[in-house]
Formats: C-alpha cells, structure tokens, sequence
C-alpha cells in the first residue's frame, strides 16, 4: 500500500490573501480551459452564482460566506444599526441568485448571526469574526466531505460499478466531494471502481466535471448519454447510483440536478441501491415535502443554443428549463451526511437532535 497517494483536488473557491475579493475557478470554462476569477463585487458575486461559474450546493455556500465578509469589509460606517442594514441589502441580493439550493441562504443566514450576536462588540470586530466564520464554514466543510465519503464508502465493495448524476466532486465542495467522495477516498485506498457518468443535459456537469474529475483522479470512467443509463442498469453493470442533493425535505424528498428522478426510477425498477449524499445543511426541516421545495427555472438559450454552433430548435419553440427535479423519498435507499447513514424513515432519522447530537449515527437500519 506505499505505493498509494493523495487524489488531487482544485482549489476551487477561497478568499483572497488580503480579504477583498473571491477567487473560484470558472467552471463554465472547464476542461477546455482553466481560468479563476477574482470577484469584489455585488454583482460579480451574485452573477459567479447564477451563471453557474461556481456551482454545487457546498461550494455555493462556500463562495457565499466568503462573498458576504468581502462585502462586509466594504461597508465605510461605524454605526452598527447603517452597518447591519447594508449587510442585509447585500445578503438578500445574494440570496436571490439561486432559489433552490439551501446551502446559499444557509451560509448567509449563519453569517448575519455573527452580526446579530455581536451588536456590543462595534463593527471592526465584528468584522474579525466575520472572518473566522467565513474560513470555519469552508474548514468544516473539508472534514464534512471527508466524513461523508467515509460512511459512503462503507457501502460499496471494491470492483463496483457506479452511476452518478451531474456533478458532486471536489469542484462541488472544498474537497472530496458528496456523492464522488467514497470513490476518490476508494481509490486513494487502492479499490476500484467503474464508474458511468451521466452527461446531465443541459449543462453537461456529467460530461465537463464529472468525467474531468474521474479521469484525472485516475478511476475509470465511461461517459453516457442521460437516456443509456436503463441499459447499463439492465447489463447488470451497475451496483449503486450516487447522487448529491441541493435542498432535502424533512420526509426524504431531494432536490437534485434535472434528470436525477428518472434515474431513481430506473434504480428502483431493476432494485439497485440509490444513495443520496449530501451535508445535513442541505436537510431543510422546515421543507415538509418536495412539494414545498422551489424550483429554479432556467433560460430556453441553454437547451436550444448553448454548447451548439447553431440553434439546435426553430427559435420560436417553447422550452421548459427545470433546473432540478424532486425525488420521491420512497425511491431513496439511504441518505448519507457527516453525522451518518439515515434510512427510512426519513421523517424520524432526519430529524434535528438526530444531526445536531455531535455523535456518528446510523438511523433506522
């Protein structure tokens, strides 16, 4: 086992050395092309976010806790009562670039808790400790992709074939990744696996990251079209579906990227395992259902232009652009987060003391 070595990771969001600006990696440009960008303002920040140059429900909470300090850094008043109203202004504006995910408003929301608990302390420390939040939330999140990938891993056996959706590698998180992390953290030990990765249309996250990710960290990936993974399944090549999830409701329903839904279905008709794997950030109890769970809507451009030289379809035909879809809690075998395995029933082994007891836990089965 000498011979094994550490899987390499991009370093995809941080702060800037002099705490003014956001560095992250444009993951529209990837792989063909590799550029990081420095965003200082509002609107760059906000724009990052919803054109997707830093995507993954983590990693969005990551550029979000960095982004709002960096905005913070700017406000020129002492007074608290100005200093907090202008936060807020730049927190709803950030909260308002993507609606679905909870990790965004998540971040934001522990952010105006350093300022709201320190209202005595006057601004310029509050700003220090805005600081060390910001840096805690991406240092946790590191040991949380750790953590996950661990108890991941616990349920696949060396040899494995895998089916993945979209993108929840180490360009989604700070590190290992959700549902990629138990194949990188694998492979790190010297298991194997085959993995099958979806393309995920529109946006092709399957093809441009999953696949990158894969292929660099040396696993062996196979890309396919979204609409091949019943006959993979079928071929009897695929063990487990590892997904992420942006936002799951307190009875199991999960928020994932467009298409991850009829990938449960198909794993349910041919009785293969389905694992979602996610921070329990992203568990929102206050979200009953998946019917309580806001979906983004997207631009036509992006199913009839993008990634095309030409217009794929005649410019006056309608398109539906659902970012993600909801899948039904009943086709979920386990929910994986750092605190554990949570199984059915998700309405019990979801639940707050649960995720909150500072234990590792294995709920329900």
């Amino acid at each position: 086992m000498s011979d094994l070595k550490q899987v390499t990771h991009i370093d995809n969001v941080r702060l800037g050395d002099d705490g003014t600006s956001v560095i992250i990696i444009d993951q529209t440009l990837l792989p063909g092309r590799t550029e990081y960008l420095t965003l200082r303002t509002p609107e760059e920040l906000y724009q990052a976010i919803f054109e997707l140059k830093v995507r993954g429900a983590p990693a969005i909470g990551i550029c979000a806790g960095f982004g709002i300090y960096v905005l913070a850094r700017g406000i020129k008043t002492e007074d608290y009562d100005e200093f907090y109203r202008q936060f807020r202004e730049y927190q709803q504006y950030l909260d308002s670039a993507r609606p679905t995910a909870v990790n965004l408003s998540w971040a934001l929301n522990r952010m105006e808790q350093v300022v709201l608990k320190n209202r005595e302390q006057g601004v310029r420390k509050i700003l220090k400790l805005l600081e060390q939040e910001c840096l805690a939330i991406q240092k946790e999140d590191q040991q949380m992709c750790r953590s996950i990938s661990e108890y991941g891993l616990s349920l696949l056996k060396d040899g494995d074939g895998i089916l993945t959706h979209c993108n929840a590698g180490p360009l989604a998180t700070s590190r290992y990744g959700t549902a990629l992390g138990p194949l990188l953290l694998g492979k790190e030990q010297g298991m194997e696996f085959h993995v099958f990765a979806d393309e995920t249309r529109p946006l092709l996250q399957g093809a441009r990251l999953t696949s990158y990710e894969l292929q660099r960290a040396g696993l062996d990936v196979t890309l396919i079209c979204d609409n091949m993974a019943s006959l993979v399944m079928k071929n009897g090549w695929i063990q487990a579906c590892l997904v992420g999830c942006d936002r799951v409701a307190a009875n199991g329903d999960t928020a994932n990227k467009i298409g991850t839904s009829g990938v449960a279905v198909l794993a349910s008709f041919y009785k293969i395992p389905f694992y979602v794997l996610g921070p329990s950030s992203t568990i929102d109890l206050s979200c009953k259902t998946g019917a309580d769970i806001k979906i983004e809507l997207r631009s036509p451009d992006e199913i009839k232009k993008k990634f095309y030289e030409k217009p794929v379809a005649p410019e006056e035909v309608k398109c539906y652009n659902p970012a993600f879809d909801v899948t039904d809690h009943t086709l979920i075998t386990a929910i994986i987060t750092e605190r554990g395995i949570c199984r059915p029933p998700y309405t019990e082994s979801l639940v707050q003391p649960c995720l909150n007891s500072g234990e590792s836990i294995t709920c329900f089965g």
